[in-house]
């Protein structure tokens, strides 16, 4: 017997989070329920499917969303990692303030908690709904093997390798403090003792290839595909006889000219052309200024244009890399922040993908390294087994499946 349930989706207000979540909403939408993303009001313009809603945090101080974007897209240096941690720090207290309060207006039954924002299951149990946790990008679960997302730590198992690990826990929970203090003060304030993992699942977007091996993994737990909509009809790209190399570093640092100019001139270098995705970070003037001819707008269909490329540049956005390995394209990273060096590490361990440090980034660098991924079959025969396996796991409809289940009523 199913369940009609409205779920209320919590998430960190940026589209790298809230893009596959609606994909998510819109399959559950189709298996009978309800979905409704929650968050301060300027998270409005983000929602854009038309079978998810949008409910804007209940009256109050409203955080500003642009200079916390800001925060997001310049984390480097201790200095600008501590402070884009606090503001996150205020984003969550500003959920837990408002969140069950908004959730009882709209009626919400059941509440999606992505893993990169911990207001989503305090807000649940707050309210005794039952909760599942999304994850959108690399899993976020503690393992002694297992390096900390958020470092390019190549997978050891053994002692060595668990005394780094625990080392590098250390110094993330020390980092973490500020969001920590949140919670444990609103657990004080609601009674909440702090049980430990109760999500009824965990569905993620990551397939097993991709993630470092586990052995501690919760029960409930179900790698996955991309959550992404039948991509629309795209216009085929410009073909003369020169590789396309696909280009991104996603929505938050799509403002860094010289690094777009420094691929450009790496592709032109080896005679291939870079088609560059700025997510709305240069201006025209700079588009025009990039060198080496490059096909260039903020946003391309990627599902469309993946295919045509030959390879991808990316920063390891987590969208993207999923992306890129489903259309088979060996992959140069060049991980900037948050998770994307985990990210990177992985796609090297598996030989999907060659690393560059972003200070070590030179246009005669990036070149010889992608014209390496572009000869070697290797990195393109890596990508494929990455992508089948993507293709067998059913995506979105997948996902809601699992979810539907869990919160169905035993028989």
């Amino acid at each position: 017997m199913s369940v009609r349930r409205h779920f209320a989706i919590i998430a960190p207000p940026v589209p790298g989070h809230l893009n596959p979540l609606q994909v998510l909403g819109g399959a559950l939408v189709r298996q009978g329920h309800r979905a409704t993303i929650v968050h301060i009001p300027e998270c409005a313009r983000y929602v854009t499917a038309p079978d998810i809603g949008f409910a804007p945090l209940a009256d109050g101080p409203q955080p500003s969303l642009a200079p916390y974007l800001d925060r997001l897209a310049a984390p480097t240096g201790l200095g600008g990692l501590t402070r884009m941690i606090a503001a996150t720090a205020r984003m969550t207290e500003r959920l837990l303030d408002a969140a069950p309060a908004t959730l009882e207006r709209i009626g919400a039954d059941a509440v999606i908690a992505d893993a990169a924002e911990p207001a989503g299951p305090l807000v649940a149990q707050r309210l005794r709904l039952p909760h599942v946790v999304s994850v959108t990008g690399l899993p976020l679960l503690a393992e002694a093997e297992v390096p900390p997302p958020f470092l390019g730590w190549r997978y050891r198992s053994g002692p060595l390798g668990r005394f780094r690990n625990r080392g590098g826990y250390g110094v993330s929970a020390v980092l973490m403090r500020p969001i920590d203090r949140v919670l444990r003060e609103r657990r004080r304030l609601w009674r909440i003792a702090d049980a430990g993992e109760d999500a009824l699942a965990q569905v993620a977007q990551c397939p097993a290839a991709l993630d470092y091996p586990r052995r501690a993994l919760p029960a409930r737990f179900f790698y996955g595909g991309p959550w992404r909509a039948v991509p629309p009809a795209g216009a085929a790209l410009p073909v003369d006889g020169r590789p396309l190399v696909f280009c991104s570093l996603g929505s938050l640092q799509g403002g860094r000219k010289a690094v777009f100019a420094t691929m450009a001139r790496a592709c032109a270098r080896i005679g291939a052309r870079a088609v560059i995705a700025h997510g709305g970070g240069l201006t025209p003037a700079d588009e025009a200024a990039l060198p080496g001819d490059p096909l260039v707008a903020a946003f391309w269909p990627q599902e469309t244009v993946l295919p045509q490329c030959a390879a991808a540049v990316l920063h390891g956005g987590f969208n993207t890399v999923l992306d890129a390995l489903g259309a088979g394209l060996p992959i140069v990273a060049v991980p900037i922040a948050f998770e994307q060096p985990g990210t990177a590490a992985r796609l090297a361990r598996i030989g999907a993908a060659e690393v560059i440090a972003p200070r070590r980034l030179t246009p005669a660098r990036l070149a010889a390294v992608l014209r390496r991924v572009l000869d070697q079959p290797s990195y393109r025969e890596a990508a494929g087994h990455v992508a089948a396996e993507m293709a067998k796991a059913g995506g979105a409809e997948a996902a809601a499946a699992r979810i539907s289940a869990a919160l169905a009523p035993l028989p």
